[in-house]
């Protein structure tokens, strides 16, 4: 069976060494312009040479997203951006506006572009379209069902590579069809500036009754007529290998590392286990148990197999565990790590791994002082503790949310 690329989210050099210590194949990133997530730390110019040398050595690609809709004025800094990164060694372009894609395709030749699922490719046809226009790679539109997918595969040549989004927050609207935050705030979710006015909470007035608000449907985190639940396609992912797919997508590059780190571990080590005929429902529902440990907003499977149920009626985020401190080194039993939130001996943490997470107490730490402590609150401090096992720069450790209340 056809194991496809996994191609995970890189908000920031965090998540990126997160991303490919955890098996990412390859990642997605941008630059400071262009790309849809401008609120995401994203990467300087230097950042981005040194970003694609690094993953290289390690023989992970690089996709730079430049998928906003484009004005005149930003036709040639777009270009000049593709340039920058192909000479960097950038293995992909994500693209989604004509102009931009045809300027750097007269400027670039050689460029390698995946067409953003911005632009809502839902038929065979349209694919075809791009990809005789020079796009390697369809991003499909989120709202295909696996059904129409597999029929789209078998309509396109092998060249024609496919792409899909398996995990992470899904849009309302279309993507790239969405004017709701520009209206209401301004900001352009089509330059990469939305302000994710669907999840907002609402009431409704009657005009001849100021003041008086009556809630469209209340649920205890407040209402909600927009918010869309976040995709998890991990338990179906044999059928998606099954379809042919190339590439399977997880969104999140506003997210960190932690959250980068636990959903790329559960999605490759899920997709070895399809390869290796190893896939069961036993390991399934264990990976998903990690999956329920990041920030996440409840969990459907879009629209592969038919319209989400409640599509708009979705409370807010919730998480079981949280980033607690990022392991630096590891010595005979000890790991040196960054704390990154309150920590107690005695606490039940757990050590996150690529092959894994695996729980323990925790006893007493160590400052680079000498002093020996039984709590730490301070963020950065770094210190060592006692680990059920060798880890690597780069492992994690996490604790349960909000553990210690604030005071104590």
């Amino acid at each position: 069976m056809m194991i496809p690329e996994l191609l995970a989210p890189a908000g920031g050099e965090r998540q990126l060494k997160a991303a490919v210590r955890f098996g990412a194949d390859a990642v997605y990133l941008a630059l400071t312009s262009f790309g849809m997530r401008a609120h995401a730390g994203n990467f300087d110019r230097d950042g981005l040479r040194a970003a694609v040398k690094w993953c290289h050595e390690r023989g992970v690609k690089v996709h730079l997203t430049l998928n906003i809709f484009a004005y005149d004025e930003d036709i040639e800094p777009m270009v000049d951006a593709a340039r920058f990164a192909l000479n960097c060694g950038a293995d992909a372009l994500i693209m989604a506006d004509p102009g931009a894609i045809m300027a750097v395709r007269a400027a670039l030749p050689r460029s390698v572009i995946h067409l953003s699922t911005q632009m809502s490719t839902m038929n065979a046809p349209a694919a075809r379209f791009w990809h005789e226009a020079g796009v390697k790679r369809i991003v499909l539109a989120r709202e295909l069902s696996l059904e129409r997918i597999r029929a789209m595969r078998d309509q396109l040549p092998a060249s024609c590579e496919l792409e899909a989004f398996v995990h992470g927050a899904v849009c309302m609207s279309y993507s790239g069809r969405c004017a709701l935050s520009k209206y209401m705030t301004g900001r352009d979710a089509n330059r990469g500036d939305c302000a994710q006015a669907c999840r907002w909470t609402y009431r409704l007035e009657e005009q001849k009754r100021p003041g008086e608000y009556f809630p469209v449907e209340q649920t205890e985190q407040g209402v909600r007529i927009f918010s869309a639940g976040d995709l998890n396609m991990l338990a179906r992912l044999p059928l998606l290998c099954d379809a042919r797919l190339d590439a399977l997508k997880i969104e999140g590059r506003m997210k960190n590392e932690y959250y980068v780190a636990t959903v790329v571990g559960a999605y490759r080590r899920a997709l070895d286990a399809v390869r290796d005929g190893r896939f069961t429902g036993e390991l399934a529902r264990a990976l998903e148990a990690e999956l329920m440990k990041v920030s996440h907003r409840p969990y459907d499977t879009g629209f592969y197999f038919g319209p989400p149920e409640h599509p708009g009626d979705r409370d807010g985020f919730t998480q079981s565990m949280e980033l607690a401190g990022r392991v630096l080194a590891w010595n005979d039993g000890l790991a040196t790590v960054q704390i990154k939130s309150k920590v107690i001996s005695g606490d039940r943490l757990e050590l996150l791994t690529p092959e894994g997470a695996f729980a323990f107490e925790l006893g007493d730490m160590t400052l680079e002082s000498g002093e020996r402590v039984a709590s730490c609150a301070q963020p950065d401090t770094v210190l060592t503790m006692a680990v059920p096992r060798r880890c690597e720069e780069g492992d994690l450790i996490r604790g349960t949310c909000r553990n210690h209340p604030t005071g104590e």
